[in-house]
């Protein structure tokens, strides 16, 4: 076919629908292709035409194959006249010369040069049908034994397939690099699952959005009010309630959002709503005078915990012949520790009862009683399991108590299952222990409180600690505050601040800060405030000052910690500036592309999510050692020395910059020195409990940087916005039917 520039200006495309430039051509080779697929440069060419220059805004086709390009004649002052295309098409090769080019790619596996010239050899411009309906000819080819063609043909199938998912995300205006996940998931079956119902993609494909999977089905003439598109709407609305924190929603908010959503009536969303509880797709509660709805594991989840808890708190098994009383006091003269009256209070609590939680701030004394508690416990012969919500958490308390610890995950023997996952510890297999204690309890959502309370078995003690004033978990629910708020368990809450840790004027200022005070910024260096009310001259003294600090107390001694991940003194800015600063590209540094940004080798990054296959957990910082490739190679302080954890492309999207970070990402950890901005763009999220949970994350130092106004409202702002939740009302009122 004789590649040819067609000006057919019936053929529109994009969301303007602007007039289009037509290119049919062979693919020659491949320039240049973006890691992360969504970028690629390639010559093409056909006919009497010389070779032309491609750039294409997606993942480039094969080598070999025939295209349709559609996109405008540019002139780059470099390289150039180019054609810069918005839509590439796939033709069906037909040329020899063509197929072989294409199967000598390395597109399908199994095929080199060699074996493609020899199968086009023996099958000429048949070929690709050959491979594609009579594979086990291919046999007839010298090399070639059946499992070779199985192979050939399957991988053949598999381009073929997702070839035509690619053209048909692009004909409904998605782009074609969501084909590979799409197809990872559902197989050569993922046409017809569009088809079938294209919202199924929001729930299963991650990176694709409600909104994504709603522009593509309108996009297919789905009409807006269709009932499966309300249906979906319904959900999402549901889903957006968990992903800020709630565990419930009342239904005249949740019917409001889902019409603004779809941008139909109210009516229409009502109708469809109550078919849904009709056929018990959706829980609903009535709580003084409102109904709230629920997604069906929330609503179970929330009974789960409420009863779970109630049935634990008086089943203890008793410890007899142990007179704890006298181990405490043996402990404290063994420890040289005076215990406060709180304290023993504690102790003693954690043995009576079955259930036991204990909070306070920093200073008062919880990781003193962590250790008096595990003195009792192990001089009475009781196993113990220590936990807590996240990795780093779970070394801290491991290096505090003296004790072993884990992630929660692991220790409930938690196992990814493709897009789900299951916990091997639960009701019929329990944990084997006499007590188990969880620290950093403010972090536990309402899903994983559930799991681990099934996993609980009848008799043992269950220690929750936490400091309830920080943030509440990033999952739904506030179940730490909940089960306080319900006053159905025991609970010893710490207020003392010990002598020694009354110097500290990160514990001072932490607990001014909780009381809406504000902090004491001139008593030392190691807490202070600079007023800086420019935006981006604040993040140029944050990087300053990190600078500074890293040269002294190395790469490890110092953390930004930002409210926002937005706006100047957000956390991927403050990334971006830190990274040239302390890393900038220079000849043989190596750089990769990743889902989360530009990563280079030396750049400091973090974990984003646990990862047990590979050891390593949410918050877990380290830094790039090598690139090789498409592989990155990092290095975590926590492991041994010289221990690389390896990284694959495509699971890059799990590490991003740690220069600066959330606040909600530190939860859990410790940093010698930390540098947070309070800035006025960050209002929306300066409170009270965001700014005390920041600073409690320095063990040494604290830099406050931004605008007085903006210190003011963190302080005074408390609050806090509501989460939809009745685990506390629940508690209550089935602890009335015991």
């Amino acid at each position: 076919m004789m590649a040819e520039v067609c000006y057919n200006k019936e053929h529109r495309f994009g969301d303007g629908g602007e007039d289009m430039d037509e290119l049919e051509a062979t693919i020659e080779n491949i320039v240049f292709q973006a890691e992360d697929g969504k970028f690629s440069v390639f010559r093409v060419r056909g006919g009497k035409m010389e070779r032309i220059s491609v750039v294409y805004k997606g993942m480039p086709p094969f080598v070999g194959e025939q295209v349709r390009l559609f996109g405008k004649w540019t002139e780059h002052p470099k390289f150039g006249r180019q054609f810069q295309a918005t839509v590439c098409q796939t033709l069906q090769t037909s040329s020899a010369a063509g197929i072989e080019r294409f199967l000598g790619s390395g597109a399908v596996r199994g095929v080199g040069r060699a074996m493609a010239a020899r199968i086009v050899e023996m099958f000429g411009e048949d070929t690709l049908k050959i491979i594609g309906e009579q594979s086990y000819r291919l046999t007839e080819v010298s090399g070639i034994g059946k499992k070779k063609a199985d192979t050939i043909a399957a991988s053949y199938a598999e381009l073929s397939d997702m070839k035509e998912l690619m053209l048909f995300l692009e004909e409904h205006g998605l782009s074609s690099n969501y084909a590979a996940k799409i197809q990872a998931r559902y197989g050569n079956t993922a046409l017809k699952r569009i088809e079938d119902n294209p919202y199924c993609l929001a729930n299963d494909v991650v990176g694709i959005g409600f909104r994504t999977a709603d522009r593509l089905a309108m996009s297919m003439g789905l009409r807006p009010e269709n009932e499966s598109r309300i249906k979906a709407g319904i959900e999402f609305a549901l889903l957006q309630t968990a992903s800020a924190g709630h565990t419930c929603l009342p239904e005249d908010k949740l019917l409001a959002e889902t019409a603004r959503l779809l941008q139909v009536a109210y009516a229409e969303v009502y109708e469809v709503y109550k078919k849904l509880i009709k056929d018990d797709l959706l829980r609903t509660e009535e709580f003084a005078g409102t109904r709230l709805v629920y997604p069906e594991y929330l609503y179970r989840a929330e009974i789960g915990v409420a009863r779970r808890l109630l049935y634990l708190r008086d089943k203890v098994n008793r410890i007899w012949q142990v007179d704890y009383q006298s181990i405490i006091a043996n402990w404290e003269q063994e420890t040289g520790l005076k215990l406060a009256e709180a304290q023993i209070e504690a102790i003693s609590a954690s043995v009576e009862h079955g259930i036991f939680i204990l909070t306070g701030g920093p200073g008062t004394g919880k990781t003193t009683v962590v250790k008096g508690i595990l003195a009792v416990l192990e001089k009475a012969g009781c196993k113990i399991l220590l936990a807590a919500p996240t990795g780093r958490a779970a070394r801290r308390l491991a290096e505090s108590a003296g004790h072993p610890a884990s992630t929660v995950h692991r220790m409930l023997e938690y196992t990814p299952n493709g897009e789900t996952y299951f916990f091997g510890r639960n009701e019929e297999n329990p944990l084997e222990a006499d007590a188990i204690i969880v620290d950093e309890a403010s972090m536990l959502d309402i899903t994983l409180a559930h799991n681990l309370l099934k996993a609980v078995s009848v008799g043992c003690r269950l220690i929750l600690v936490g400091d309830v004033d920080q943030l509440p978990s990033v999952g739904p629910g506030t179940v730490l505050k909940d089960i306080i708020r319900s006053k159905m368990m025991p609970v010893v809450r710490l207020n003392s601040i010990f002598r020694q840790a009354a110097l500290s004027p990160i514990v001072l200022n932490a607990h001014r800060i909780n009381k809406g005070l504000q902090p004491e910024c001139d008593i030392c260096n190691d807490f202070c405030f600079t007023e800086i009310n420019d935006e981006t001259a604040a993040a140029e003294y944050i990087v300053d000052n990190y600078v500074r600090i890293t040269a002294s107390d190395g790469w490890e001694g110092v953390q930004v910690l930002s409210p926002m991940h937005k706006n100047p003194c957000g956390v991927m800015k403050l990334n971006k500036l830190l990274q040239e600063r302390m890393n900038p590209s220079a000849l043989g540094k190596t750089e990769i592309m990743s889902p989360n940004g530009l990563l280079r080798t030396g750049d400091k990054v973090m974990q984003i999510r646990n990862n047990y296959e590979k050891d390593v957990f949410n918050g877990d910082i380290g830094r790039i050692d090598r690139i090789n490739g498409t592989t990155v190679s990092i290095l975590f302080p926590v492991r041994p020395e010289g221990e690389r954890v390896d990284y694959a492309q495509s699971e890059l999207d799990e590490l991003q910059l740690a220069y600066a970070m959330s606040v909600h990402k530190a939860q859990g950890s410790e940093y010698a020195s930390i540098i947070m901005p309070l800035v006025p763009s960050h209002f929306m999220l300066l409170q009270r409990n965001l700014f005390y949970t920041g600073v409690t994350r320095a063990k040494k130092r604290v830099i406050l940087v931004g605008s007085r106004a903006a210190v003011n409202t963190a302080v005074s702002k408390d609050d806090m916005r509501k989460r939809y939740s009745l685990l506390a009302e629940r508690m209550q009122e089935e602890s009335n039917l015991i």
